[in-house]
């Protein structure tokens, strides 16, 4: 009886031990972020920045993360420079918000294997980088389904800044797999904050006939949406929820919800499973999604719309993909 006591006492203790050393494992695979972050220009200049600042901001409300910030980094030198700095600083979860800094991180990472570096919507590889991408394809297609809806005259635009952007590309297609009938007309910029440049291309695009615009630069959108409103047309919303800019105007917003990849890709990179590559988000990671919808949408076409989105989160469709497997 004794020895039989005896044992189980034995067995608690290690059983408690193997706890213990558990527990130290779990910890030590923890890390501390120290964050930076690099943007091409000024917070304020534009939507895409304010994101990424506050995807910063949120890093260090919610996991107590150490920020630093450089603003108008965009050049090779200036990367390779602030880099350094942040490098000195302590950093070791650097973002890049922006695809114009993934070649340059690619040349950057191996000096720096202490740093984790994220860069977006660019494919990347290396152990130490990641690219986060958003799938703007899918709302882009929405988008254009709406347009395609609504549209008084059966002729919808969009002003991008460049032709490879996916969200232009699947707004087009949208409208054209719901409305074979539709006249869709594509313009760019070339550049996200020509706003000059993309007034100018609305301006010829309503004197054409356009009436519904999916203006898809966020260094210009709410300018088009003011001039949306002003001629008593439609536009749908960019980056975010832009229903307060015209309740009237904005038909719905395809949203990208910036903060909370940032948050997810900080918990991950801190309890050590943040994963080397590329990183892809979309409406099934809430990601992505549409904003508040006009009351000048009828409510029909609204649950149709939201009844589409749902059927691609569940089954990664589109609808026309849909139709072609049932065929």
């Amino acid at each position: 009886m004794v020895k039989e006591w005896t044992r189980v006492k034995q067995i608690g203790i290690l059983a408690v031990l193997l706890l213990l050393f558990s527990g130290c494992a779990l910890a030590e695979e923890k890390k501390e972020a120290t964050v930076g972050l690099l943007l091409t220009h000024p917070i304020e200049d534009q939507e895409w920045n304010q994101q990424g600042y506050q995807g910063a901001l949120q890093l260090e409300s919610e996991l107590e993360a150490e920020i630093h910030v450089r603003e108008n980094i965009r050049t090779f030198e200036e990367v390779s420079e602030a880099v350094e700095e942040l490098a000195a600083e302590g950093v070791n979860l650097l973002f890049g918000h922006s695809s114009l800094y993934a070649d340059m991180f690619m040349n950057l990472k191996d000096e720096y294997p202490e740093i984790h570096f994220v860069t977006f919507n660019e494919s990347t590889t290396g152990e130490n980088i990641t690219s986060v991408n958003f799938e703007g394809y899918a709302m882009g297609y929405f988008a254009g389904m709406l347009a395609a809806e609504t549209s008084p005259r059966g002729h919808i635009a969009a002003i991008g800044a460049y032709p490879y952007q996916p969200e232009v590309q699947g707004y087009a297609a949208g409208a054209m797999a719901h409305n074979p009938e539709i006249e869709v007309t594509l313009r760019f910029t070339e550049s996200w904050v020509d706003k000059e440049e993309a007034l100018l291309l609305f301006d010829e695009l309503r004197k054409d006939g356009a009436d519904v615009f999916y203006p898809a630069g966020d260094g210009f959108h709410k300018d088009i949406i003011e001039k949306t409103e002003d001629a008593g047309l439609y536009a749908i919303g960019y980056i975010s929820d832009q229903y307060e800019l015209g309740e009237e105007t904005v038909l719905t917003s395809t949203m990208q919800h910036v903060e909370q990849v940032y948050l997810m890709v900080g918990e991950n990179f801190i309890s050590g499973t943040l994963e080397a590559g590329s990183l892809s988000f979309d409406f099934q990671d809430d990601a992505i999604s549409l904003g508040t919808f006009s009351d000048a949408v009828p409510e029909n076409t609204r649950r149709w719309l939201e009844n589409a989105v749902e059927a691609y989160k569940e089954t990664g469709l589109l609808p026309h993909e849909e139709e072609t497997e049932e065929g």
